[in-house]
């Protein structure tokens, strides 16, 4: 039986892949945590680091219309009743690639009554002195054109400490607010208005946060970063382009079981629902092809 699970290393950086849903499993510098790690075995917990496509976060009622064709897709979140994560996180992803600092995975989204076209997905994962370098890349190997959104979802852990206790970072000037009940999108407002202004880095503390935020600063590579760290010193830093328009931020609070265990950061092509408002939401005509890279590196 092929082995589900693939470790890989370099320098002082190590992380296991997991063929359920392409996640990444575990990343650890010099043997400390930098994500939210789960065990080799069962469903992935919180979708802690899969891969989110074709569509990232919420599909409202796993509805949507597309070129004149209504489709419906599988309602895996009940208590909100969205379509949550896309449809490939529940899968076994192939390995098509393996070495010793590097793993690429890949699947296939096929049409139906989910989705209008053949998507095929690739993820590789790659150590280096940087940190992991991810990307994600899909293309449409259907006959008909098809919407199309990603994100990852890794837990970051800057540290020893309480998550309240961390300080986060996050350059952006705009949110996406949502509905309490389902989580589904409002309007925007600025994060002054949220209360949710960390583009200056300041602690945590109890503020709950599972919002998408936009209006990112970015540097001269068009690159931004979210950062948390711990009163320890320690922190971890993810990076990603302006492949990435949108990020989500999730405190992980839950109502029951571990709460508040790391902070979800998720670089998003859209924001949720895209496929119903069709903000940012991106089209991959037949053959056309769209990656998107990210990093997670250790801060001292």
């Amino acid at each position: 039986m092929p082995s589900t699970e693939h470790s890989i290393a370099s320098g002082p950086y190590t992380a296991v892949v997991t063929a359920r849903g392409g996640a990444l499993r575990e990343l650890q510098h010099n043997g400390r945590d930098l994500v939210v790690g789960f065990g080799p075995d069962g469903r992935v917990p919180d979708y802690r680091g899969v891969i989110c496509v074709p569509w990232p976060n919420r599909l409202a009622d796993g509805r949507y219309a597309y070129a004149g064709t209504d489709y419906q897709a599988p309602v895996n979140e009940p208590e909100r009743g969205s379509a949550l994560h896309g449809l490939a996180t529940e899968q076994i992803w192939a390995v098509r690639e393996a070495a010793e600092d590097r793993v690429v995975l890949v699947c296939t989204i096929g049409a139906g009554p989910h989705y209008p076209s053949d998507l095929k997905v690739s993820v590789s994962y790659s150590l280096g002195p940087g940190g992991l370098r991810s990307t994600v890349s899909a293309v449409n190997a259907g006959s008909a054109s098809a919407p199309y959104g990603v994100c990852p979802h890794p837990y970051l852990v800057a540290g020893p400490g309480m998550l309240d206790e961390w300080t986060l970072e996050v350059p952006a000037r705009e949110f996406l607010d949502v509905t309490p009940d389902r989580l589904l999108p409002i309007g925007m407002k600025t994060v002054e208005e949220g209360g949710f202004d960390f583009r200056s880095p300041r602690r945590l503390g109890p503020v709950r946060i599972d919002h998408a935020f936009t209006g990112i600063t970015r540097d001269a590579a068009g690159l931004a970063r979210v950062r948390v760290k711990d009163p320890a010193g320690t922190g971890v830093e993810l990076e990603w382009g302006a492949e990435w328009p949108w990020v989500q931020i999730h405190t992980a609070d839950k109502p029951v079981g571990p709460d508040r265990l790391g902070l979800a950061v998720e670089p998003m092509t859209c924001p949720p629902d895209a496929f119903n408002s069709g903000a940012d939401l991106l089209h991959l005509k037949p053959g056309e092809t769209h990656s998107a890279s990210w990093t997670i590196r250790a801060l001292a």
